[in-house]
């Protein structure tokens, strides 16, 4: 099942440029979105436990994402 809404991410793709999205298109490019949050998420938990935190923050988000550019 997935966390992410068809509709949010069709309007993202449209957003971006695109005029008519396939439901194949809406699909793989959650599935993808999902895997790459999952992802930033396990690795910005690292962040925060290395910070001493329980808390994961915006930064150790962005820090991830800066990592794995």
């Amino acid at each position: 099942m997935t966390e992410l809404s068809r509709s949010a991410v069709e309007r993202i793709m449209k957003k971006s440029g695109a005029g008519r999205v396939s439901a194949d298109a809406i699909t793989t490019l959650t599935d993808f979105m999902e895997e790459y949050a999952a992802f930033l998420a396990k690795e910005a938990k690292k962040m925060s436990d290395h910070a001493g935190r329980k808390t994961v923050r915006g930064s150790d988000i962005r820090m991830a994402a800066e990592m794995f550019k």
